[in-house]
């Protein structure tokens, strides 16, 4: 996903097509990008020691098969060490332990980070309850569109799930900014079909995008 910093340009152009986007409309649109949305240490330690119980059996009977012994108190502090050392390089490589983390928990993390900051940043005290969050977790490969039920009632998740397929490809290649504006512009739109902009319409949430 993507990997190039979000520029201070790219930010405004987001903050334009927001407001673009909400003239249209009496719906609300708020961005939120994450870089990651957990540390994942705990899951890779995890991770990690099941790993060396696995190979420290396939060790001991490869020891046996071959006839070899080796000191039952060597054997665990040979195995208490190593599982040491891969903890320490997790500790102190913080990139490596994603990759040890199966995709389903990182989804799931970044799934409750969307929601999470749907409630953070007020997305669902819209006075309509028409907010939606469109949002982003760079490590985790992760998109969602986060709808409030005033928009749920009315707008089915394959609309969505369209907006968030257009969004991670931009994102693929490494043009994340575009994905936004893009996807801007998709919400806006179904936005301004069920949600048209009426007379005493007010800006309730912030037009610009929240890095974290």
């Amino acid at each position: 996903m993507a990997t190039r910093p979000i520029s201070p340009q790219d930010h405004e152009r987001i903050a334009d097509a927001i407001r673009a986007a909400e003239t249209k409309t009496d719906g609300e649109i708020y961005c939120v990008v994450a870089h990651a949305s957990d540390g994942y240490f705990a899951p890779a330690a995890l991770m990690a020691t099941l790993g060396m119980l696995i190979v420290s059996l396939a060790v001991a009977y490869g020891l046996e098969a071959w006839w070899l012994t080796i000191r039952l108190p060597h054997f665990v502090i040979a195995q208490l060490l190593a599982l040491a050392c891969v903890l320490v390089l997790l500790w102190a490589v913080p990139g490596l332990r994603i990759h040890m983390v199966p995709r389903r928990l990182r989804y799931q993390a970044a799934h409750a980070n969307a929601i999470k900051q749907f409630l953070a940043r007020n997305v669902h005290r819209t006075t309509a309850r028409t907010g939606v969050l469109v949002f982003v977790s760079i490590a985790e490969r992760y998109a969602e569109v986060v709808a409030d039920s005033g928009i749920d009632a009315k707008v089915g998740q394959h609309v969505w799930d369209g907006v968030v397929r257009d969004l991670t490809a931009h994102a693929g290649d490494d043009r994340l900014a575009d994905g936004f504006v893009k996807a801007i512009e998709q919400v806006g739109a179904v936005l301004a079909e069920h949600f048209p902009v009426t007379s005493g319409d007010t800006n309730e949430l912030d037009d610009h995008l929240v890095e974290i």
